[in-house]
């Protein structure tokens, strides 16, 4: 597989330095991505540079993921307009654990092109601050530092030393591994590129050697939406953050000119697979051919088969047909993140185990379902009242043996219109 030409079908390469293909056709090739430690898992925004290293070891060279333990310290200035919090070193080392544990979902560590992790404090940690600014700043004008955009945007409205010299750390985050691992090529973002190439320059001056630098174009959603956000925040690879259901719907949410684009970035199917499925969602773009298939590879690649199926599930419990079997079927955690936003009441198990009527179920509390017991005695005799997916008529009481799970029973009046109920001792 030729990386440089991958790349270009799937829309996935802004820039790259000359002489980059050719050191990539003369010999296998180590190169590198940065991942930044401020959270405890990835986010489906770092699945783009994830994939230029999956792409780059599918093509018979060697990946190297650098987790930031030293740079998580300083905090990269690149498109911020302000310095953010410091994490302490307890904090960071748990986040490096977890982001290194789902980075080896998606590379082969075996093999003469196996995969690598790496943190970088391990060699920051016994580097001293005189030999830091007399070793590599020296090599590093301030000219040419402040010409970088990173620092521009920033240097009116003030900039603190710390993360003026974000870029020396990472350039010498290149250094370091262009010289102990004969990396090659450092890859990211496009905001990246200014700090890539102060690496490429400390290789060139302290090194006396060469390195390339590669960038993939940042992701932008058709309606002007940042990519990878939700209304509840960033969409994560962890499910204790994101649900398989929420991570499935993300995709499967996508208008159909980011779903074409979404196959090509973020999954493994090859040109002829993905126009096939462009091809037949012209036919009938109301089945969603592009976002069901996009969907199901990314959580299944992510998530695995039966968490995929969860979510699947999942989604047909609010715009498909299902039982009161599928409800129970389903875990606990997902049915709440599918019902997450709808309003809930509180009943006491003793009041449960005595029996409710509908009706009072229906209208008590102080935020009802619905407004008043005449109201709830119509939609019952209208049919249009669900326990469980079970449609009810006014005379049903409800128990303790209707609760799913630890304690939840679904309300529904017509086909939209949802409440939940919670049991506490």
């Amino acid at each position: 597989m030729d990386f440089i030409a991958e790349l270009k079908w799937r829309g996935m390469l802004h820039d790259a330095m000359p002489g980059l293909e050719e050191q990539l056709a003369k010999e296998p090739t180590t190169g590198y991505v940065g991942f930044d430690p401020t959270a405890d898992s990835l986010h489906i925004g770092n699945l783009v540079p994830v994939m230029l290293l999956v792409h780059l070891q599918r093509a018979g060279h060697r990946p190297i993921a650098l987790v930031g333990g030293a740079t998580g310290m300083v905090g990269d200035p690149s498109g911020k307009t302000a310095e953010r919090q410091f994490l302490d070193l307890e904090v960071l080392q748990h986040n490096l654990d977890s982001q290194k544990a789902q980075l080896e979902r998606f590379l082969d560590f075996e093999g003469e092109n196996g995969a690598q992790v790496v943190n970088n404090h391990d060699w920051f940690k016994d580097i001293s601050f005189l030999d830091f600014i007399r070793d590599v700043g020296k090599h590093i004008t301030v000219n040419y530092m402040t010409a970088k955009d990173s620092v521009k945007n920033r240097l009116e409205g003030g900039m603190s030393f710390t993360e003026f010299s974000y870029q020396l750390v990472q350039g010498y985050d290149f250094y370091h591994l262009w010289k102990e691992h004969n990396c090659m090529l450092q890859m990211g973002g496009s905001d990246q590129w200014g700090n890539m190439t102060t690496g490429t320059e400390l290789i060139r001056r302290k090194g006396q050697g060469h390195a390339f630098a590669l960038t993939a174009p940042l992701i932008t959603k058709s309606d002007g939406s940042k990519f990878g956000k939700s209304e509840g925040g960033n969409i994560w690879i962890d499910k204790a953050r994101t649900s398989a259901y929420k991570f499935y719907q993300y995709w499967i949410n996508a208008a159909d000119e980011d779903a074409a684009k979404y196959l090509r970035i973020f999954t493994l199917m090859d040109q002829d697979q993905i126009l096939a499925i462009e091809a037949e969602h012209a036919t009938n773009p109301g089945a969603r051919a592009m976002q069901k298939e996009l969907a199901a590879d990314v959580t299944r690649r992510i998530h695995g088969e039966e968490d995929l199926q969860t979510a699947i599930a999942a989604t047909g419990l609010l715009f498909g047909k299902s039982t009161e079997d599928d409800l129970r079927a389903l875990p606990e955690a997902e049915l709440l993140s599918v019902f997450e936003g709808v309003p809930q009441r509180e009943v006491s198990r003793n009041a449960l185990s005595e029996g409710i009527s509908i009706v009072d179920l229906l209208a008590g509390g102080e935020s009802p379902f619905l407004a008043s017991g005449g109201e709830a005695r119509r939609a019952l005799k209208e049919n249009s009242v669900s326990v469980n997916r079970n449609k009810v008529g006014p005379d049903r009481m409800v128990q303790l043996e209707d609760c799913i799970g630890s304690g939840l029973v679904l309300l529904q009046r017509g086909k939209k219109n949802y409440y939940l109920i919670r049991v506490v001792d």
